[in-house]
């Protein structure tokens, strides 16, 4: 017998919860702008620029300690961060001037110094950006994003109806800030990784958000006379086993990532994971009871359908 998440007949009320959804979809938008403003984000060093170095502890360090001993050893003022349990610390320092010869000799000289200091440390990595391309990496996260979000516009746009297009990017939006204030929350490292994750939880949205929205319009259609609420509730429900089944299934993998997975990868887990759970409720609440807020009704039927039908009677 095969496993059925969500049960045959299946009939929720989801336009019935929309206020309350959209209520709470606006609160959790204005909080995590609200923590973007005041926190910030914990930009790693693919945008700030500088060196950084993971280093592993037999036993977590105290920070204060650290900071004095790898400040003392005259490579710049050091930041240091816990990295993902208390004996991993992130040292980032000043970029040095010069070639890549300069960042290895700074490498060794606090690798000399943490070895004294700290018997059986090891350095798991190290990376350096310069400023410049950290800039250039900024900028090109910012257009990769935006870019994405107005080609998801006229893409729904064209593809089905102006107003399909509009609450798909108003629930996109959504999804995008919240997982941003998550990340300023949790003050996990942005980097890079973190940039792609957005980008794959936006094509992920879009494509539960375009079957929901490819459904109503079909139900549109298929039902003239019923009601606009019906319709809607009809087409989220027809389409949730489905949209239940692959969110259940990648958040499956993606917590079995998120666990055992490598440190280096945490933040891009948990971006996914976030993103799969915010993107389904925005699909299934959000976009498709927007649809009523901007005026989408059943359509009636053609003009030239009724042309047909007239000359048959005639005939």
């Amino acid at each position: 017998m095969p496993l059925k998440l969500v049960p045959d007949n299946t009939n929720i009320g989801f336009v019935k919860l929309r206020f309350l959804a959209f209520a709470f979809t606006i609160a959790l938008t204005i909080g995590a702008g609200a923590l973007l403003g005041l926190r910030g984000l914990n930009l790693g060093v693919d945008f700030l620029g500088g060196l950084t170095m993971q280093v592993e502890f037999k036993a977590p360090p105290e920070l204060d300690t650290l900071r004095v001993r790898v400040n003392q050893v005259g490579v710049g003022d050091a930041a240091l961060q816990e990295f993902g349990k208390p004996s991993t610390i992130l040292v980032r320092l000043p970029l040095p001037d010069g070639d890549q010869a300069a960042v290895q000799r700074v490498v060794a000289k606090v690798r000399k110094a943490l070895e004294k200091d700290y018997p059986g440390v090891s350095f798991a990595r190290v990376e350096s950006v310069s400023g410049k391309v950290s800039d250039e990496l900024i900028t090109d996260g910012l257009w990769a994003v935006g870019l994405s979000m107005l080609f998801v516009a006229v893409f729904t746009w064209f593809r089905f109806e102006w107003y399909f297009g509009v609450s798909t990017v108003v629930a996109l939006v959504h999804d995008v800030v919240v997982t941003l204030g998550f990340f300023a929350l949790t003050q996990l490292e942005f980097d890079l990784n973190i940039v792609a994750a957005v980008l794959t939880i936006i094509g992920y949205s879009l494509n539960d958000k375009v079957v929901i929205d490819d459904r109503i319009r079909e139900n549109l259609r298929k039902y003239r006379q019923m009601d606009i609420k019906g319709i809607i509730d009809l087409s989220v429900n027809e389409t949730l086993p489905r949209t239940v089944m692959t969110s259940v299934t990648l958040l499956a993998a993606l917590v079995a990532l998120l666990f055992l997975g490598p440190e280096v990868i945490f933040g891009f887990t948990a971006a996914m994971v976030l993103g799969i759970v915010v993107g389904t409720y925005s699909s299934i609440f959000v976009s498709s009871s927007l649809l009523i807020s901007l005026g989408v009704k059943a359509k009636p039927l053609a003009t030239e359908d009724k042309r047909a039908a007239g000359a048959e009677r005639v005939g």
